[in-house]
């Protein structure tokens, strides 16, 4: 065994067992080795055979004159600052080294709730002399290192540093001396934690058909390194294969497509390069049906038929995208409606998109979320924010092109309602969820003390499609943007970006024509920097909106007697338009007679009671907790306790926190049910709940 295996070994030794006054003595220079591999773990090391005088500070060599064992590295209390240049959120270092192609072996352990396998990194390194690779991980156990090289084999040096609350862990890989540009093979052998960040475990009671387990994943923002070591920064992209064993009565998914099945064992091929956040995988019992040519969705057996009548519009949705954004890269475009626990409306996950079972309407009036995700398909998959400050460049787009997709099928009146929609949830988010941040509604973030998770909104999302809808008018339309789109996504295509990367494309595209002098009157720094809603609202087809503008004002000014009497308020409406009049009148400040008279009328009035839609029971439930019904609290809980959609479940706790009879119970609650939760989801909860 090397020397350096075996200085390896005991500092894991020591690590483990928090020895740090290290007096194992080595006629080597294992010392220095130790050194360096414990570095990372932020503790102070004692070693007699180190010297002091080149590695202590002056201020440590004051402190410690008189002391013979000197630390040679200082316990640092740290904000968590900006891990790396390129990314705040990683430590990895793609302008030093970047991964291109990782091959995955997993074995799927249901009765630990493990991963455990390797993952075989081809990296490129772009500097000459590079000492060490950094990754990210997040409670991982790391097995083993190992450097591929002409045919053979090189056990290498590695250690992993404390973890930074809800970020995660740098994992140090030592090169060998003199490493030069060029390819570079490493493996990692490791196993996952019982409760990776980034994966659900469903036992079989958690399931519909109760008979088997279930496990899934979610990526984003920066869970990949739960799963495996990895440049987990969007500014890194890398196409991947897997080979996956697991029970042999079980499907399984990923964000891939199927190279090849075996018996319990499944091999998979994604070919496109994607971020970290991308790599995804879902097994469980699952059955599909066929949406398309090249389109399916997937289930459990009890709702795969009512998920493919829901769906059914998926194929078209893919080819008005197509015709919008130009050609569809990834082949297949697959959906699996997930449990409840899911905490998105939908993940864009290449070839195999993830959806919430909220959308199970009966009517496809949600359908609208699957548009969404398969804009991704080239606004965040193909074209990518290079990190999460820049996150609207992802979803600012998507949902633009979301709205010309919905524009397309159903006409330019319901593309207006469905932008002006989206403005009363986000002035429901600045009023609530990001009140304490205002810094966080920024269009372009910072996020060197923030995580991800914890800057995640509606911000991104609706303030940035609502500045494209700007520019698209400013510059004479969709006839002149649309074209400019696809040039930006054939631009930016398999690449990692920046706003300013956009911007100058953007006046590129323009320089040469009579729009160049309209670029001149966009005040960027105030749309990228201003705090709250967008500074300008463009010029919206009101006619739709205006009928739940007056429905809210009719409801919230009116007494419950009056409104018996009305007859406006029986007027047909859509469900869309149901769904926005009951966010108008959440919003409203002051509602008259807001009581259990009130509630009961409205339920009678639209029928609210027997609705399956989930978007309206939230707002109903969010309007009987302003009312204080107390004897309506387990129906409210129910609802919490349905699905884990963040999207739902987060304002139903924050207001449940704000009412201090129901409060006890909604912790209660929580705090029964948050191990069925995704961590994304538990995490932001208990600091919504004031538990964290």
């Amino acid at each position: 065994m090397s020397i350096a295996k075996r200085v390896q070994q005991w500092a894991t030794f020591a690590r483990t067992w928090h020895i740090y006054d290290c007096t194992w003595q080595n006629p080597f220079e294992s010392a220095q080795l130790v050194k360096t591999h414990l570095m990372g773990l932020h503790k102070p090391i004692y070693h007699p055979m180190i010297t002091t005088r080149t590695l202590c500070t002056t201020h440590l060599q004051k402190e410690s004159q008189h002391s013979q064992l000197l630390p040679i590295y200082q316990v640092r209390k740290r904000n968590m600052g900006r891990l790396s240049s390129v990314d705040p959120s990683s430590y990895s270092e793609p302008e030093k080294i970047t991964t291109e192609h990782t091959a995955i072996h997993w074995n799927v352990d249901f009765e630990t709730t493990k991963l455990r396998g390797s993952v075989l990194h081809k990296f490129k390194v772009l500097t000459s002399n590079l000492e060490s690779i950094l990754l990210d991980v997040r409670d991982i156990e790391v097995k083993n290192a190992t450097l591929l090289a002409g045919g053979s084999e090189q056990p290498i040096n590695y250690f992993i540093s404390d973890p930074v609350p809800d970020v995660g862990q740098k994992l140090t890989l030592e090169l060998p001396a003199g490493t030069a540009k060029g390819s570079l093979n490493v493996r990692i052998d490791y196993e996952t934690a019982s409760n990776a960040s980034g994966l659900q475990w469903l036992n079989p009671n958690q399931t519909l058909g109760k008979q088997h387990p279930y496990m899934f994943s979610q990526c984003q923002a920066i869970h990949a390194r739960s799963v495996m070591p990895c440049q987990d920064t969007p500014a890194v992209k890398f196409t991947y294969d897997a080979v996956v064993e697991h029970p042999k009565e079980l499907t399984a998914l990923m964000s891939a497509l199927i190279d090849k099945n075996e018996p319990g064992k499944t091999y998979f091929k994604q070919e496109v390069p994607i971020p970290a956040y991308l790599v995804a995988i879902a097994i469980g019992k699952l059955v599909s049906r066929r949406l398309g040519e090249n389109s399916n969705v997937w289930a459990e057996e009890a709702i795969v038929d009512a998920c493919a009548e829901e769906f059914s519009e998926t194929s078209t949705m893919l080819k008005t995208a197509s015709d919008l954004c130009g050609p569809y890269v990834w082949k297949q475009y697959d959906l699996l409606v997930m449990p409840p626990s899911f905490p998105f409306g939908g993940m864009e996950n290449p070839c195999l998109t993830f959806v919430t079972p909220t959308l199970l309407a009966g009517d496809k009036s949600l359908a609208n979320v699957v548009a969404h995700e398969i804009a991704h398909s080239w606004t965040g998959n193909l074209v990518t924010n290079k990190n999460f400050e820049h996150f609207w460049l992802n979803e600012g787009f998507t949902v633009f092109v979301e709205s010309k997709i919905v524009g397309r099928m159903q006409g330019a009146k319901e593309l207006d309602f469905r932008m002006l929609s989206n403005l009363t949830e986000l002035q429901e988010c600045l009023r609530t969820q990001l009140a304490g941040t205002p810094e966080l509604t920024r269009l372009v973030v910072d996020l060197s003390n923030c995580g991800p998770d914890d800057a995640f909104s509606s911000v991104p999302y609706i303030k940035g499609s609502t500045f494209l809808r700007y520019l698209e008018d400013l510059l004479g339309g969709p006839t002149v943007f649309e074209p400019f789109l696809r040039d930006y996504l054939k631009k930016f295509a398999y690449k990692s970006i920046v706003t300013d990367d956009f911007k100058g494309a953007l006046y590129d595209y323009f320089k040469d024509t009579d729009k160049k002098d309209k670029l001149g009157l966009v005040d960027w720094e105030l749309w990228l920097k201003c705090e709250g809603m967008p500074p300008i609202i463009p010029k919206f087809d009101e006619s739709l909106a205006n009928v739940t503008k007056n429905l809210a004002s009719q409801w919230s000014t009116k007494t419950v007697d009056e409104l018996a009497k009305s007859t406006d308020i029986n007027q047909p409406i859509s469900i869309h338009q149901l769904i926005e009049f009951l966010g108008k009148l959440i919003e409203c400040k002051d509602i008259v007679e807001l009581n259990e008279r009130k509630i009961e009328l409205l339920e009678n009035t639209y029928n609210l009671k027997k609705s399956k839609n989930a978007e309206v029971r939230f707002r109903l439930n969010r309007l009987i907790i302003r009312a204080r019904l107390i004897q309506r609290l387990d129906e409210i809980i129910e609802f919490a306790n349905s699905n884990f959609r963040m999207k739902f479940c987060r304002p139903i706790y924050r207001d449940l926190a704000a009412w201090p009879e129901a409060k006890p119970r909604a912790v209660d609650n929580f705090l029964n049910v948050k191990d069925q939760m995704m961590a994304v989801c538990s995490h932001t909860i208990e600091k919504d709940l004031g538990l964290k």
